[in-house]
């Protein structure tokens, strides 16, 4: 098979940790191209090291029949590489076409940009797409799946090859989906390439020839998509036998019951409409209730729907018994709900603040009186909980930029334990920690249950779940699908229950 992007043999190091081993991946022409994995698989290193962010450390990158040695994003474009982040790297204040021609604007006599030309080219390519709008306008004034049009079609005037999306429907309703899965048709018809970088895997069946599966920095499959089915990519994603999932048992734990208290949460078929459309949970005190699935699933929308980040489209919620509508995240803390959210770095952390600031940033409302912080409460709690929680920092005025992974945190998870909260809404505790603040994380998390409160535990680590959940509720496509309880929760029980429903087995 003719190849547009070649990339093989690719390793990549970071401070002596693999991130990348021998892994590859191949796009041909007009082809739309999965590239899936769970976190950590090497994913966003590999388009990293495409786009010249990151150097690759060994292998051979060959892009339109030419070896490919590309230094940075800018040189990736003028090769014919477009990239489509998440995050869209797009400019709201400025007009459409401005967004669109940005750098490389037409111009009269070598110097006045010809804006009349401008807007007539940005016209042309959107309506390609069959999209009619003012490109006179502010981009900002448009809805997320515009401007991420906006964003491809930046990337067609440009004459790109291949472009790359990433995540590209994480923000979009059904409607706006299938508008974006025209584009990317319209893509492939007039022969341009693309790589979709995608965790929900039913979009695969409907847009994409083939499929990369990387787990653990390597390559370990690349099927046809016609010929493969969801079982096999999520075996693929696991690291199991298609035949170990299917023939896995409920494995009988044995053991007493543990003794709960009153149930503080109860959610009934609520729904966000962001990747949450029917999910059920209760949470009783002194219980941990592990969320589970792969990502895609809606893990983390239930957990920002449970703390008021999104409105309820559907559903409702009860609170120590009482009917709970919450008002955003500063109602929830009022109500004794805290919630560690999964990016560390983008959500959490205020990196040039202090240990002290960040770790009481949630209690400032309490810590004030008449407009002023009372600084000796202030720093009688932090150091409490630097304390009780072993952190390692020289002392509580030194940056959190400067502390370790592990221990920024264990500032962070500190940060809600001084609210006391009743319920507290963990996503991804865990992630990017050394094994040892991991284990003393999860000994933390314990003790704080054990003294009668609940705890919802998202993670994308089925150990995790296993080891430290007292039940886990399974989610796919934003349903609560199935719940695994002791005695019977086991990873082989967890794998097996998710393989099921993703097989379209449930109603």
């Amino acid at each position: 098979m003719h190849s547009l992007l070649s990339m093989k043999g690719i390793d990549k190091a970071f401070s002596s940790v693999p991130a990348l081993r021998q892994a590859h991946l191949e796009v041909a022409p007009g082809e739309v191209h999965a590239l899936i994995g769970q976190n950590g698989a090497g994913k966003s290193t590999m388009i990293k090291i495409l786009t010249g962010v990151y150097r690759r450390d060994g292998g051979d990158v060959r892009f339109d029949d030419k070896p490919a040695d590309i230094s940075n994003p800018g040189q990736a474009q003028k090769s014919g590489i477009a990239t489509i982040y998440q995050e869209l790297n797009l400019v709201p204040l400025r007009s459409v076409t401005e967004n669109v021609v940005m750098g490389y604007e037409p111009r009269r006599l070598g110097m006045l940009i010809d804006w009349r030309t401008a807007h007539r080219r940005t016209r042309e390519i959107l309506a390609r797409f069959g999209i009619d709008i003012d490109v006179r306008a502010p981009l900002g004034s448009y809805s997320t799946a515009i401007r991420q049009l906006v964003a491809i079609a930046r990337a067609v005037s440009l004459d790109a090859k291949l472009v790359i999306m990433d995540e590209p429907t994480s923000s979009l309703d059904d409607r706006e989906v299938e508008v974006l899965f025209g584009v990317v048709r319209e893509l492939k018809n007039s022969g341009v390439s693309v790589l979709y970088v995608s965790h929900f895997l039913d979009e695969l069946f409907q847009i994409c020839d083939r499929v990369t599966t990387m787990r653990d920095g390597q390559t370990v499959a690349v099927r046809s998509i016609a010929e493969t089915s969801k079982l096999e990519l999520i075996a693929d994603m696991l690291g199991r036998n298609v035949e170990d999932i299917e023939a896995a048992g409920m494995t009988d734990l044995g053991g007493g019951e543990k003794q709960l208290g009153d149930v503080l949460l109860e959610a009934d078929g609520i729904a966000t409409g962001r990747r949450l459309f029917e999910f059920d949970l209760s949470v009783r005190r002194g219980e941990i209730v592990g969320l589970g699935g792969l990502l895609g699933s809606g893990r983390t929308e239930a957990g920002r729907a449970l703390f008021g980040v999104d409105a309820l489209t559907a559903g409702e919620i009860r609170l120590k018994g009482k009917r709970w509508a919450p008002t955003g995240p500063a109602g929830a803390i009022g109500d004794r709900i805290g919630m560690l959210t999964e990016d560390r770095k983008a959500e959490g952390i205020v990196p040039d603040m202090s240990v002290r600031e960040n770790m009481t940033l949630a209690l400032l409302p309490r810590l004030s009186r008449n407009g002023q912080i009372q600084t000796g409460r202030e720093r009688q709690i932090v150091e409490e909980y630097i304390k009780a929680l072993g952190i390692k920092t020289s002392n509580m005025d030194q940056p959190i930029r400067e502390l370790s992974g592990g221990n920024q945190q264990k500032v962070l998870l500190a940060r809600w334990l001084a609210t006391e909260p009743e319920l507290l809404i963990l996503d991804e505790p865990t992630r990017g920690v050394d094994v040892g603040a991991k284990l003393e994380i999860q000994a933390i998390i314990r003790q704080y249950v054990d003294r009668g409160f609940g705890v919802v535990l998202i993670s994308s680590e089925f150990e995790e779940l296993v080891e430290g959940a007292d039940r886990i509720v399974v989610l796919q496509d934003g349903h609560s699908v199935a719940t695994l309880e002791n005695p019977g929760i086991t990873e082989d029980a967890l794998v097996k229950a998710i393989a099921h429903h993703h097989t379209g087995e449930h109603a």
